[in-house]
């Protein structure tokens, strides 16, 4: 049987990542990335991670692509070429089973687009065979893929703990841990869904990652919501690390006392710590709500803990990172899905709401700066041309 063959949508940090973790089992050409502002960078140097469980400056040198239509493409007169060299060239070469992608990696922000990122993927996917596996972060993020592709192929979702941030257009910083979680959408898929699961998981395995297949992902993605829609937007709206906002905000912190300024005196439960673990008992109120009981409080104490254990200044999350660098933030997917999801089940989430709505105004701050900046590029431009 031939190494399977690997489409990675979106290489940002965690797409990144993957593509090293399957090229210790898999010949780079048999990995594709689908690249956009970082193509050239990748076409010339590939991947590089830089990793405190893994080593430094591990390289991977996939094969790149501007676009899915063009991988797809490229592989298709790859697999021509090989079958001219072997004699065996015929009519039906570019729809044979063995010119396709077994996987394709959904590792893109979880943010609305026009097409959707199901839409984009779409000339990849060949039905019965392609098994679609969402590295996306959010609760409620595949329904529009399962509406695209099934019945006729898996939709694998999945659940990364990899804090990785991207350094440089292909240059990427992993710390502390990896682990990922996979399971079938929905979790009563056929039985050939979850043939596909357990074959993804045992290839990742085998190339010596930490994969578990789950009966019900989405108890894994309501486990992590509770940190990622919490700390996230926090942090994106802070400018902090955790442990800097748990710091910064800790009723021992050093600041001027009360009542120097004229305020009542802190009976010291009320920090940034205590603020966080409110916010996480909402949302684990949302998922009980829809089933999952075991969300409980005993598992918001034990995601709470994480932040404080770890030594200064922290983990930066993937939406404080994006505010930075002045990109879209996944508000929806992360937090304004267990909003809407909260209102349905009539679970009253005011501190998630608040943080929700705040959110959302910093994220349209950020889109409509970019718009702007990009208008006034282009408007520069047409006057140059003129000149």
């Amino acid at each position: 049987m031939s190494a399977p063959r690997v489409l990675i949508f979106g290489t940002g940090s965690l797409g990144a990542c993957y593509a090293w973790v399957l090229s210790r089992v898999l010949p780079a050409s048999h990995i594709t990335a689908v690249c956009r502002s970082n193509y050239e960078e990748a076409r010339r140097n590939g991947f590089t991670i830089n990793s405190e469980l893994w080593g430094n400056n591990l390289n991977v040198r996939p094969r790149v692509s501007r676009t899915v239509s063009d991988a797809v493409r490229q592989l298709r007169l790859e697999q021509q070429q090989q079958q001219q060299q072997q004699d065996t060239i015929s009519d039906t070469a570019s729809s044979s089973p063995s010119s396709c992608f077994d996987y394709v990696i959904v590792a893109t922000k979880a943010v609305p687009t026009t097409p959707t990122a199901a839409e984009l993927i779409a000339p990849a996917v060949v039905p019965g065979r392609t098994a679609i596996v969402l590295l996306q972060n959010g609760i409620g993020i595949e329904a529009t893929f399962a509406a695209r592709f099934q019945p006729a192929n898996a939709v694998l979702s999945a659940v990364a703990y990899l804090p990785a941030t991207r350094v440089g257009p292909t240059v990427v910083r992993h710390t502390e841990v990896e682990r990922l979680e996979v399971g079938t959408y929905p979790s009563t898929a056929p039985a050939a869904h979850r043939e596909a699961a357990e074959r993804f998981v045992a290839l990742l395995g085998t190339a010596g990652a930490t994969a578990r297949l789950r009966d019900d992902i989405q108890r894994s993605r309501w486990a992590k919501l509770l940190v990622n829609a919490s700390w996230n937007p926090v942090c994106a709206l802070t400018r902090l690390r955790d442990r800097q906002f748990l710091d910064a905000t800790s009723s021992s912190s050093p600041s001027p006392p009360p009542s120097s300024l004229g305020g009542v005196q802190d009976g010291g439960e009320d920090d940034g710590r205590q603020f966080i673990e409110d916010v996480m008992h909402e949302i684990a109120a949302v998922a009980r709500a829809r089933g999952y009981t075991d969300v409980d409080a005993e598992l918001v104490t034990r995601q709470a803990s994480r932040a404080a254990a770890r030594d200064p200044p922290g983990v930066e999350p993937s939406m404080l990172a994006d505010a930075l660098q002045g990109r879209t933030l996944e508000v929806e997917a992360i937090v304004g899905n267990v909003v809407r999801m909260a209102r349905q089940e009539r679970v009253p989430v005011p501190m998630l709401r608040t943080v929700y709505f705040l959110a959302k105004g910093l994220n349209e701050g950020i889109v409509s700066r970019a718009k702007a900046a990009a208008a006034a590029g282009a408007s520069e431009g047409k006057g140059g041309e003129g000149s």
